[in-house]
């Protein structure tokens, strides 16, 4: 399996300088938020040229390493209308100029009624909440078939779509062929339920299969009661019994680390080749 890396956790750079890092350690490709990852950009829509474009993503050919998703992460329920309709015009333009990236998938979580801050709120779990994001995406999912590149969405336990039953419904609901799903096994825990990591996975990997396309890897401790994340190998979930599951059933899906730390990085990277 390949592995990958967020590329703005390497910190805020240029293309050449953070390809090159990304190679050096060793990763096979990058998810890459350009707004994060690259010193003086918005990523906002027609904010970028193709000749931009195309300057930005050589030095990712020239080292051979898979520009695996660009992110383009936005709150679809955010109660700034303006915002997001800003939001929704930077992923479609995205989802226009992956190619050049040699992708094909832009990715996105779903949002929550807090806004800015992304974290819990009991409207997340209401009909309304499925319906607004429902048509958000439904709209994306238009420009997505015509670019022939996929939308790719993840849950989390404090956003919309905050388990893996409630996500299988948005994705049967919306499925054009352009839709995939990112798993993050963390994003889906809290206190109540992070020692049932594995059986959570184990549900993701049932209800998507070969839809998942991409496995975002994070460890965790806890500590005066939160989810603290750490580097792979550091924390408590059971990667020895997860990534073996996830071979078997999505062998060719990536996998990146997301959040993992820069000095954390090569113990982590050696701990999942142990594994893999």
């Amino acid at each position: 399996m390949k592995i990958g890396v967020r590329l703005h956790d390497f910190g805020k750079s240029n293309a050449e300088i953070l390809a090159k890092q990304a190679k050096d350690m060793g990763f096979d490709g990058v998810q890459l938020v350009i707004n994060k990852a690259f010193e003086n950009q918005t990523g906002m829509a027609g904010t970028m040229s193709d000749e931009m474009l195309h300057a930005f993503a050589q030095p990712f050919f020239e080292q051979q390493l898979d520009v695996v998703m660009l992110g383009s992460y936005f709150n679809p329920v955010h109660s700034d209308k303006k915002k997001v309709r800003d939001f929704v015009d930077k992923f479609k333009d995205h989802l226009r100029f992956a190619s050049i990236f040699h992708c094909s998938y832009v990715g996105t979580e779903t949002g929550s009624y807090n806004d800015d801050s992304w974290t819990y709120n009991p409207r997340n779990r209401t009909d309304e909440a499925f319906q607004e994001v429902k048509t958000i995406f439904e709209e994306i999912l238009q420009v997505a078939a015509k670019e022939k590149t996929c939308m790719a969405i993840e849950g989390a336990y404090g956003h919309c779509m905050y388990n893996p039953e409630t996500l299988e419904k948005l994705f049967h609901q919306l499925d054009n062929g352009y839709l995939k799903i990112i798993v993050d096994v963390f994003n889906y825990l809290a206190m109540e339920n992070y020692e049932q990591h594995v059986d959570i996975l184990k549900e993701c990997l049932k209800r998507f299969r070969e839809n998942i396309v991409l496995f975002h890897l994070k460890d965790f401790r806890v500590e005066q009661g939160k989810l603290v994340q750490v580097g792979l190998g550091q924390g408590i979930m059971k990667w020895d019994v997860m990534l073996p599951l996830i071979k078997e059933t999505c062998p060719s899906a990536y996998l990146v680390f997301e959040g993992v730390k820069k000095e954390d990085m090569a113990s982590s990277l050696r701990y999942i080749h142990s594994i893999i």
